[in-house]
């Protein structure tokens, strides 16, 4: 039996009863009810996890797009309604991790709220407060750990304190109290800033507003390893950041992927065929694909959505070549279905040799983009610097009607030879695509099914496993009495003593 084991058997209720468990006098209670803490990596005057951090000497955070219009307006502290201005801010430099973190870029320990935080005032760089004490304090090399830019003992600026969380109230914030807030003008009416519009500005403006919709960014999905694109090797990452301090420490291997075209063109055998309708009759053309894949899948891509339609050939010289593929007809423009340049794709048995043969126009190596040209005759001090990876197999006749148009001094037609329009009859690369996707549907069927057949088969086992002999009906049905009687028997069959049977 304990002590004061009736001490609540009283007839009258004790102060602390009516503080505590009534309506009475709650004292610290009421204060520790009103503490609201604000997370370090929140701005202290929106309450939202910031974008661009911002502090004051004190450690106290602030995202730039909310304390330089409140300034503006207030010309005070949001937190103790001093006065301050934009040069008593300094910007900070928060790193995080893979996993988007925060964290110390010196011992990667990820920071949270019992995380002691500090910044250098010089360099705005934010470490854990042990980093700064191990390294910079206690040798006394007062340099900062990431740029080695030095700095003074006053130039450590708290930004978080686990035994001072009274700083991170913020329902004491002056802001907060007095309700001082600023509007924001990313938010209101964009036609707010417009002083005065005539009426066609006006319905033109209106008019937007009705059809523009804003481009939405897509994610890039990450690539998924499977049984077609896995490479024998890894990507390097555990590797890398073991032997460098710059990188995110990584502790599991990952696979290497192999690139999707690299996939795609390895299932590439047939050669591609393409019409050019031009004012001066057709051009039928053969395209190396199972050779040179990537400058046929240009040309094939510009060919089937409409990129060469209605350009120009805007160099023609007799005897040498003809050169189009620029929509803008100058010879500067142009560009290939990946946006940027590709590199150059050279076969020894692919030459300038004859007349029809179908090259890529660049301005250097590995600077192709969609213009292209088409031999009159032989040049061989073109190969091993353009790509062949075509020729003109119909439409001879057509060729030479364009030969003998006259050119100026800049080998620019008088008249203009135009391309009307394009024909794609044979793509092998829909045909390699439609192969890969099928053989990576059926992999995964045939994965699925030696699952789903691994999966009868264990259930199958448990069945057996689990379900007990049943030798008679009534108590005692899954006992082998049977057995329990050859128990008794000597392993040479011979029948134990009665002395035996009674012991």
């Amino acid at each position: 039996m304990g002590k004061k084991q009736h001490q609540k058997d009283k007839l009258y209720l004790t102060s602390t009863e009516w503080r505590t468990e009534f309506g009475g006098y709650k004292g610290q209670l009421q204060k520790s009810a009103e503490f609201r803490r604000l997370p370090f990596y929140c701005c202290s005057l929106s309450f939202q996890p910031f974008q661009d951090p911002l502090c004051t000497k004190d450690g106290v955070i602030f995202d730039i797009m909310n304390i330089v219009p409140f300034l503006k307006k207030y010309g005070v502290n949001p937190v103790n309604g001093e006065k301050m201005t934009a040069k008593d801010l300094i910007h900070l430099n928060f790193y995080k991790n893979k996993d988007d973190k925060f964290h110390c870029p010196v011992t990667f320990q990820v920071f949270n709220q019992n995380s002691s935080i500090v910044a250098i005032k010089t360099t705005g760089n934010v470490f854990s407060k042990n980093a700064v004490a191990k390294l910079n304090l206690k040798p006394n090399h007062l340099k900062d750990l990431l740029s080695d830019e030095p700095f003074s003992k006053a130039d450590i600026i708290n930004i978080q304190d686990p035994t001072d969380v009274e700083k991170c109230n913020f329902a004491n914030f002056y802001h907060f109290k007095h309700n001082l807030k600023v509007t924001n003008e990313d938010k209101a009416d964009s036609k707010s800033k417009i002083r005065s519009a005539s009426t066609m500005t006006q319905s033109v403006l209106d008019e937007l507003e009705k059809t523009y919709k804003a481009p939405v960014k897509e994610e890039a999905s990450m690539a998924k390893a499977d049984k077609f694109n896995a490479a024998h090797y890894s990507t390097g990452q555990v590797a890398a950041s073991f032997t460098s301090t710059a990188m995110n420490p990584v502790t599991e291997h990952e696979t290497a992927l192999i690139d999707e075209d690299i996939l795609r063109y390895e299932r590439v055998k047939k050669k591609g065929y393409v019409k050019l309708d031009t004012n001066y009759g057709p051009l039928n053309i053969e395209l190396y694909c199972d050779m040179v894949p990537k400058t046929c899948e240009n040309f094939l891509k510009h060919c089937k959505n409409g990129y060469y339609k209605g350009s120009k050939f805007h160099r023609s010289i007799r005897n040498f070549v003809l050169q189009g593929g620029d929509p803008t007809g100058t010879g500067l423009g142009g560009e290939s279905i990946w946006g940027g340049t590709f590199k150059d794709e050279f076969k020894p048995n692919l030459q300038h040799t004859g007349r029809g043969i179908l090259s890529m126009a660049n301005s250097g190596p590995n600077t192709n983009k969609s213009q292209f040209f088409i031999t009159f005759r032989s040049a061989h001090h073109l190969d091993g610097k353009h790509s062949v990876f075509g020729r003109v197999v119909g439409g001879i006749g057509s060729l030479d009607a364009v030969e003998l148009i006259e050119t100026d001094k800049k080998d620019k037609p008088k008249e203009d030879i135009i391309i009307e329009d394009c024909t794609v009859f044979v793509d092998p690369y829909e045909e390699a695509d439609e192969q890969l996707q099928k053989e990576r549907e059926e992999d995964l069927q045939k994965a699925k099914e030696e699952k789903e057949k691994l999966e009868k088969e264990r259930k199958r086992k448990v069945a057996a496993e689990g379900t007990p002999t049943v030798y008679k009906s009534g108590v005692g049905k899954y006992i082998n009495s049977a057995g329990s009687d050859t128990s008794l028997k000597r392993p040479g069959g011979d029948e134990p003593s009665e002395t035996e049977k009674e012991s």
